[in-house]
């Protein structure tokens, strides 16, 4: 198994800042939750605003039924005059007689469930009794305590004390019950992984599984790998299980791949020339694919400010894979442990800054005028009146960007903004 890295002997320039912020709150997890588990419900209890926020990031009509939505409350929830309890028991009630192949409902606590303090985890607990055997299990996507990708966080983490307890696989070594994958991938990222440990002989499942009859069954001792660096708080939890984390990059880009399969190699004790054989097809693909990106990235200057926690395994993808300059990376929480293998692969002498002081970052922007900015839609349009080129963060989550086949996209995603502000300066 890789040991940790202490980021400090990389020649990493590590510093902290607090604040004002500009990031979208852990609502937004829904727009990729609710296509992932496929007969789950997600409900958001909140206000409006909540409502209008996920419609627009979803990009849903009104009228096409999908599998989310709001409890508004309204003036007389929040002064106290209604029994906010009832009336959700009643919201719910209704939308499982309604909407009969839900199995799986997620109460999801916003900013005004907070503030009138509305106990969701009792409230699911109750219906969770009396809808059997729809279940019934409630997180928070407030504002107040998470921001953009930290509601996929806070989702599964509410989804592993109900993971039932596995019986060891009969191939998996030394009575283990296979790997433990956590994080949402898109399907066809799934599917392209789940191959790829089957020809080096890993039994695995993935968290969350596409229904709720699939959700993974985990067992102490089993090892876990995070496809995603925001998941802190379902690490905790598995951990809280028995299970142990295996430290690895994140597969994004070829050598990410490479590196969080040759955790879990190593961890089941796959011959190297195995390990060989599976991984070579795929990194000759993504070198092939990558190959016309570099052309356009290599030398460019990227700045990125903190919104999906995705930024230190992208700054060391550019750098690495694409010969890109990383002038800042700015990202809302480091996990230093879960990062530091990212951490170690950036070009030394970077700057990585945890949290934000929004003013005096967007002043170092200006100063540098790098030629890509990667940041939240809040600061897109100003940024790019101001005649810098802007990569959106929330499209990096939206987009299957992780495995080899995947590669090339995900540089694409970046090469995009410079070739459209290269037509345009023409």
């Amino acid at each position: 198994m890789n040991a940790p890295v202490r980021p400090e002997s990389c020649g990493i320039d590590l510093a902290r800042e607090r604040g004002q912020r500009a990031v979208f709150c852990g609502l937004t997890g829904i727009v990729w939750l609710h296509r992932k588990i496929q007969d789950a419900f997600f409900l958001v209890v909140g206000s409006r605003t909540c409502a209008h926020l996920i419609q627009s990031a979803a990009g849903v009509m009104i009228f096409a039924e999908p599998r989310f939505a709001t409890a508004i409350l309204d003036e007389r929830d929040l002064a106290g005059l209604a029994d906010a309890e009832d009336e959700l028991d009643r919201v719910v009630e209704r939308l499982v007689a309604r909407r009969p192949d839900i199995r799986l409902l997620f109460l999801v606590g916003s900013c005004p469930s907070e503030v009138i303090k509305l106990d969701l985890s009792r409230a699911s607990l109750r219906l969770s009794r009396r809808l059997a055997p729809v279940r019934v299990l409630s997180y928070s996507g407030s504002g107040i305590e998470t921001t953009f990708t930290e509601g996929e966080d806070a989702c599964l983490a509410a989804l592993v004390p109900e993971l039932a307890e596995a019986l060891p696989e009969p191939e998996a070594p030394a009575g283990e019950a296979g790997l433990l994958v956590a994080g949402a991938l898109g399907d066809v990222v799934e599917d392209q992984f789940a191959r790829l440990f089957a020809d080096l002989g890993i039994p695995v499942r993935f968290l969350p599984g596409r229904s709720a009859g699939t959700m993974p069954a985990i067992a102490p001792g089993q090892p876990f790998l995070l496809a995603q660096p925001f998941l802190a708080g379902t690490a905790r939890a598995l951990e809280a299980r028995g299970l142990h984390h295996l430290p690895a990059p994140f597969p994004l880009g070829a050598e990410g791949t490479t590196g969080w399969l040759r955790a879990a190699a190593d961890a089941f004790g796959v011959d190297p020339a195995r390990f060989e054989a599976a991984t070579a097809p795929g990194r000759r693909r993504a070198a092939t694919a990558l190959a016309p990106h570099r052309a356009r990235l290599s030398g460019k200057r990227v700045f990125f400010f903190p919104d999906s926690q995705l930024e230190v395994p992208l700054a060391r993808f550019l750098a690495a894979e694409l010969d890109a300059e990383i002038v800042e990376v700015g990202t809302p929480y480091l996990h230093r442990g879960h990062l530091a293998h990212e951490i170690a692969g950036l070009p030394p002498g970077t700057r990585v800054v945890e949290g934000q002081s929004l003013d005096d970052q967007m002043d170092r922007a200006r100063a540098a005028r790098p030629d890509l900015t990667v940041c939240g839609l809040g600061l897109a349009n100003p940024l790019e009146a101001e005649g810098l080129a802007t990569k959106w963060s929330i499209e990096l989550l939206f987009t299957p960007v992780q495995g080899y086949e995947q590669a090339g996209d995900l540089a694409e995603l970046f090469a995009r903004p410079l070739r459209r502000r290269g037509l345009l300066e023409v």
